[in-house]
């Protein structure tokens, strides 16, 4: 497995060792690029279990910052942007604004979280309450993932690594 992730960092020029990568592999994860960040968690999970709980902390504070950084692009783009108004679909934006920033308790959602982070800036949310509702999301989904694929036998993972010719 060391070899596969030192491979796959490689390719995208990150650091192929430490929470560095997972810090670096979460945020990008939450931003618009279709990036995922679990498999880097959770190898670095499996080759060093006496840091599971640190690896999970900074994958989500990398996501939720990540996050934080779609919703300050929302932020900017309503700024710049005037001359669009304000959205169309009423009742989608009341809605948004009803739940106000524990819809992004959601933000982990795949499709979905970038784009209601990116609106929790646009719509101006204030970014104490959205930061916090974010992490905690992040982090229940980290724990949740990674947690699950724990339970997988390390037998399908060699030979997961066989069939893809990365062992």
């Amino acid at each position: 497995m060391e070899h596969a992730l030192s491979h796959f960092f490689s390719w995208f020029g990150m650091p192929s060792v430490g929470l560095p990568a997972v810090f670096i592999s979460a945020f990008v994860s939450a931003t618009l690029l279709p990036v995922g960040s679990e498999p880097i968690l959770f190898g670095y999970t499996a080759l060093n279990p006496d840091l599971y709980w640190v690896a999970i902390f900074v994958a989500a504070v990398g996501n939720t910052l990540g996050g934080m950084f779609d919703w300050w692009l929302g932020l900017i783009a309503r700024r710049s942007m005037k001359s669009v108004g304000e959205p169309k679909n009423e009742r989608l934006k009341d809605w948004l604004e009803a739940w106000g920033p524990k819809i992004l308790l959601l933000s982990w959602l795949p499709g979905l979280g970038d784009p209601l982070c990116l609106a929790a800036g646009w719509l101006k949310l204030a970014w104490q309450p959205c930061i916090i509702y974010m992490f905690i999301g992040k982090l229940l989904r980290y724990l949740t993932l990674t947690w699950l694929l724990t339970l997988v036998p390390d037998s399908f993972w060699h030979q997961l690594g066989h069939w893809l010719h990365l062992i």
